[in-house]
């Protein structure tokens, strides 16, 4: 028993001492725009090489959808100095790995190299971003390349039009009513010129931030940066126009029929505030008592006791512009959708009308504070945590006080939060059905 409570002491103590720990940086400008931010972490022996993009798929042109995430694949085609099909190849070589991804508001492109390789990933970003080859062989590839994710993740897949629905009926105005994948059509009628134009437009250093992380030496770092970097010319400023929606005030009803599904589900979705918004993060806090763990308060209410739903849970969808709270549940056998949705409004008005009690939001806390940790865990976490708040939070310094935010948010905070946006004349409710296929 004692040695149990000392390994349990033990645990805490560790616990608090990395909760403890302050992500050091560097960050600064070159001429070209191109912001760096720096972060020696000698732990082990690798190092991160990444490039944030501020451009994702909100920055599209209404009829051409779908090309910041095209161009996520497209981009690694090749460039003037290195050959169609040896990105990989060059990568895996050096005992490397390598990805991308994308979202409605960035691109992240990022390289993970034994640490005596940060020449190598530095000069392969930098290709990328100075010499990046884009003719009408590699649009065709990857053309075919991002049609097959689609039918994989989408047509094929099980609730995969889920989200994009749900997109479609919450934003009228907006590009994010638009799925970040994108409609293959407008892919086939681009010409290649259109794609020589996004390229030129904002894969630029003045657009970009890099982000170099693990074991490195400051001051090389900061001159192998001046030698690949420095020399790309920037570009022109973008101007970006921030289309504003007109608020909801009545209940949306929609209906979609997805022939990859035997069940039905229910989906309710609001439109809610920018991720930089003191209240996104409120509504994270209010995820997670909703349906955080066997523990929160849907999965007791209508999986365990009222057992109307096999399935359920609430997220936050935080975006640059918009976010979108979503709450999602499927029903057991025959019990029909609107007798889950009035279960899910009991828990929303019970969220409304009553203060969660000091041991729920005790251990809401410490989830926060668990998830904080987890994120900084890694090293390529970090990296992508540095890009991300700087390029859309602009203030990096969120990597160590995103966490401040979480622990002031107070029980009546919640309450109100949940008074403001989780209203019924604000939301959409999407019923998701089968679809009889012929």
């Amino acid at each position: 028993m004692k040695l149990k409570q000392l390994t349990l002491v033990f645990a805490m103590l560790i616990s608090l001492m990395t909760m403890a720990q302050k992500v050091e940086f560097t960050e600064y400008d070159l001429d070209n725009g191109l912001h760096v931010i720096l972060h020696q972490d000698k732990s082990a022996p690798v190092v991160i090489t990444s490039v944030m993009y501020h451009v994702g798929a909100k920055d599209e042109e209404p009829g051409r959808t779908g090309f910041a995430h095209f161009f996520e694949h497209l981009l690694f085609e090749g460039t003037e100095n290195i050959g169609r099909g040896e990105w990989f190849k060059i990568v895996s070589k050096n005992g490397g790995t390598n990805n991308a991804n994308t979202t409605d508001d960035r691109t992240y492109y990022y390289e993970v190299f034994p640490s005596n390789y940060l020449k190598t990933g530095l000069w392969m970003e930098s290709e990328r971003m100075m010499h990046p080859v884009i003719n009408q062989i590699g649009v065709d590839t990857q053309n075919e390349v991002v049609k097959e994710e689609k039918r994989l993740r989408v047509d094929n897949s099980p609730y995969g039009h889920f989200l994009e629905q749900v997109k479609l009926n919450l934003f009228d105005k907006h590009p994010y009513k638009h799925t970040t994948i994108g409609k293959m059509e407008h892919l086939d009628n681009a010409t290649l010129e259109e794609f020589q134009a996004f390229n030129k437009k904002f894969y630029l250093p003045n657009n970009a931030t890099l982000v170099v992380a693990g074991d490195i030496e400051i001051e090389e770092a900061k001159g192998l940066i001046e030698q690949y970097f420095a020399p790309i010319p920037a570009g022109k400023k973008i101007e970006r126009t921030v289309i504003k929606e007109e608020p909801i005030t009545e209940e949306i009803h929609a209906e979609y029929f997805d022939p990859n599904i035997k069940l039905p589900a229910l989906m309710l979705a609001y439109r809610t505030p920018s991720m930089k918004d003191r209240d996104a993060y409120v509504l994270d806090m209010i995820s997670s008592i909703l349906s955080s763990g066997k523990s929160s308060r849907l999965q007791k209410q209508l999986v365990d006791k009222l057992k109307k739903a096999m399935m359920v849970g609430a997220f936050n969808v935080s975006q640059e512009d918009y976010s979108m709270y979503v709450i999602f549940a499927m029903p057991v056998g025959d019990t029909p959708l609107t007798e889950l949705n009035i279960a899910v409004d009991a828990e929303i008005v019970r969220l409304q009308s009553e203060l969660i009690s000091e041991t729920e939001y005790e251990k809401l806390q410490n989830k926060f504070e668990n998830s904080f940790v987890n994120q900084n865990a890694s090293v390529e976490g970090i990296a992508n945590s540095l890009a991300r708040y700087n390029m859309l939070y602009n203030n990096t310094n969120l990597i160590n006080d995103e966490i401040k935010i979480y622990r002031s948010i107070t029980r009546e905070e919640i309450k109100a939060v949940a008074n403001k946006y989780l209203k019924n004349n604000q939301r959409l409710i999407l019923n998701y059905l089968p679809k009889e296929k012929k």
